[in-house]
Parts: C-alpha cells; sequence; structure tokens
C-alpha cells in the first residue's frame, strides 16, 4: 500500500512481475474526502494516479484501464480529463468510504500498447488484448439500447479478425435503474447471443451486469469489454462451480461464471458478478447482509479452485452494495479477511432486489505450460 500524504489518497497495489516477462498492477485509488468538492479530489486522485508510474515500483508500466467510480456522474464527467490512450469507464457507483471518486487502474510492462479502431490494444507474443470501456448508445429502451451497443461492438471486432462468440473473454453491463431496466438488457443479450451463435450448448461471456449511471441521462445501459486474439481455443476454460452455482440459463440470463485464460507463463481468472445463490438458482440468507457476504465468498472460492487459483491470487476487487447502510458491516468483514487486497466498496444495486451485495475480481497465478506462447 502506498500513502501519499501530501495528496490524501491511498494507493492499494496488487502486481505480478515475473523476471523478464509482463509485467501486471492492479490498483485502488481512494480518496481522503476532507469536505471538499469534486474537483479537489479529482485533482489529487490524478495526481496520485500520474505518480505511479514513475515511482520504482511500477518502472516502465503502461496505463491499460482505468475505471472511475463517481457519486454523481453526469455533473462530474464533464470535469474529467479525455485519456484517449487508455480504456475509461466512467459510471455512478458512489464510494461507500465517504469520497465522490475512487479509481481502479490496471498496468502493464512490456506490452505494445495503441488505440486502434475505438479500442485500447495491448500487444505482445502475438497475443492482442482488447479493451473498450464507456460504450453507450443512448437511443431507445434498455432493450434497444444493449442492442446497438453490441452491434456496434461486434462491427468493431471485425477489424481484428475476431468475433464476440469467439474472441469476447469478459463483459460489464451498468444498468441505469436496474430493478427496472435490466430484464431489457438480459432480452437483448441474450436475443444477439443466439444470433452470434451462442447458446446453452457452446458458451457464454464471463460478465456482470449491476446497477450503474451512465453520465449521459439518455443512456440506460453502458458497456465495458475485454477480447482476445492469437490464441489456441484449448487455452479458454469455463467455470462452472456446480457444487454452489447453478448455469445462469436456467434462470433466464447468459453469462459464465468465471473464465479461465491460460498463457505459457501464467493464467487470469476473471469472475463474473457473484452473489448468494445456490446451485438451484435461489437467492439464499434473504435480508441477513453477513450470511449473504459469506456465502458470497463461499462461492468465488469454488470458481477460484476450479480454476486452480484461491484468494492469495487475487489482484482485486470490486464489491456492489444495494444498501448504504450495510457499509460498515461489509467493510468491516473485507477489512479482516482481505486487508490486503484491493477493494473498492461502492453503492450499486444488484440484478435480484433480494441479494444485497455482489462482488467480482480477477486472479493471476504462475504458469508453465510450454505448449502456450507467454503472456
Amino acid at each position: 500500500m502506498i500513502y501519499f500524504e501530501d495528496l490524501g489518497v491511498t494507493a492499494q497495489v496488487a502486481s505480478f512481475c515475473p523476471v523478464g516477462a509482463v509485467g501486471e498492477w492492479h490498483v485502488m485509488l481512494h480518496v481522503e474526502p476532507r469536505r471538499t468538492s469534486f474537483d479537489d479530489q479529482l485533482r489529487r486522485l490524478y495526481a496520485a494516479e500520474d505518480r505511479l508510474p514513475s515511482m520504482p515500483a511500477f518502472e516502465g508500466a503502461q496505463y491499460i484501464l482505468k475505471r472511475y467510480f463517481l457519486s454523481d456522474s453526469t455533473n462530474q464527467q464533464p470535469l474529467m480529463r479525455q485519456q484517449p490512450e487508455v480504456a475509461v469507464s466512467v459510471i455512478q457507483q458512489p464510494p461507500l468510504d465517504g469520497s465522490k471518486v475512487a479509481a481502479w487502474l490496471y498496468l502493464t510492462r512490456g506490452q505494445q500498447i495503441m488505440s486502434e479502431h475505438g479500442m485500447v490494444v495491448a500487444a505482445h507474443n502475438g497475443y492482442q488484448h482488447l479493451w473498450q470501456m464507456g460504450f453507450v448508445s443512448p437511443q431507445g429502451d434498455s432493450a434497444q439500447q444493449t442492442e446497438a451497443i453490441l452491434s456496434a461492438y461486434e462491427q468493431q471486432l471485425q477489424h481484428f479478425g475476431a468475433t464476440l462468440a469467439d474472441n469476447c473473454v469478459r463483459t460489464w453491463f451498468f444498468v441505469r435503474d436496474v430493478d427496472t431496466q435490466y430484464a431489457g438488457m438480459v432480452r437483448a443479450r441474450r436475443e444477439n447471443f443466439i444470433q452470434q451463435g451462442l447458446t446453452p450448448s457452446t458458451h457464454y461471456i464471463a460478465s456482470t451486469g449491476i446497477g450503474g449511471g451512465p453520465a449521459d441521462t439518455k443512456a440506460l445501459i453502458q458497456m465495458g469489454t475485454y477480447a482476445l486474439t492469437g490464441f489456441q481455443p484449448s487455452q479458454l476454460r469455463y467455470l462452472y462451480a456446480k457444487s454452489h452455482l447453478n448455469p445462469t440459463y436456467e434462470y433466464g440470463v447468459t453469462f459464465e461464471r468465471g473464465t479461465r485464460v491460460e498463457y505459457g507463463d501464467r493464467s487470469h481468472i476473471f469472475i463474473s458478478g457473484t452473489a448468494s445463490i445456490n446451485n438451484r438458482g435461489e437467492v439464499l440468507h434473504v435480508g441477513d447482509i453477513v450470511k449473504q457476504t459469506k456465502r458470497m465468498w463461499e462461492n468465488v472460492e469454488v470458481l477460484l479452485q476450479e480454476g486452480g487459483m484461491d484468494f492469495n491470487d487475487v489482484m482485486h476487487l470490486v464489491v456492489y452494495l444495494r444498501d448504504t447502510g450495510d457499509y460498515e458491516v461489509v467493510n468491516e468483514l473485507f477489512r479482516q479477511r482481505f486487508p490486503d487486497i484491493p477493494t473498492v466498496i461502492s453503492l450499486a444495486p444488484v440484478c435480484r432486489p433480494t441479494w444485497l451485495i455482489e462482488m467480482e475480481c480477477i486472479a493471476v497465478k504462475t504458469n508453465n505450460n510450454p505448449q502456450y506462447p507467454h503472456f
């Protein structure tokens, strides 16, 4: 952890930097509120963000992705700087530590980074990692916006010889007023996936569908994506944890619980938004935030174990709460169990009203498989 005393900013840092290989860093930035304006908090956060790559521990690192969690995206996004060289996500999911802004940052060293066809491309060893955040299409209802966003994304992938079905590894769907708009997003995504050849008998894509307010007041849906080219199909494996979770299509949605990507020197696991649910699709511990949190952890842990990892390999945690009144309890639970994992807890209603909490994460672990090129 790094504390910038002059800025009142804490950087929680997790790194994976093998000697002679690509390095990766996940950082959560937290700003002391200090009873100051958004302008002041953002200025201090940006100053910390700008310092990190010049610090010895980050030598050679470049930003790939930045997600900003804002308390009022419509009023705050116009005050933020343009960063076309980075995949930037700006979403209203207020940090629950009392600040107006927090950030998740992803940096790498040893990849060639460029912007092409609206995406940030990180290339190395024949792979192209394609990142795009903040995708909106603010016309129509939530189903129409979802279909427009997915169709535009699929056209962009064609520039890289890629398709949604073959190359997309991870998506994030942020839904305004999730209790009423989520169903339209789910329906449009399911219909689009059928057109793309994604069915229960093939596979889906790791994903989070969660409440969040795009800055554009007409936008009901905002999407972020990560896709990969240059890999062999055998490098991807989907995680199910059937002892604890059921296939999502059984209750009408279409995403994978988790995806493992294997490289020669490491493996990544992308855990989708996960809540307190059992293998019959039922919400467990309705109304009990402590028990829901612990069951959520258990579900994530089983997914990680299926992919050959555990919480020691997790690089960051994003936690979504429906009720601000649960923050102190949940924050203490996470502080006790995961004191060293970069974590942000934000206000973002989960897609079922009876779910009080959801979390997602990315994990990485050393691998030695000469069959595949290194990351």
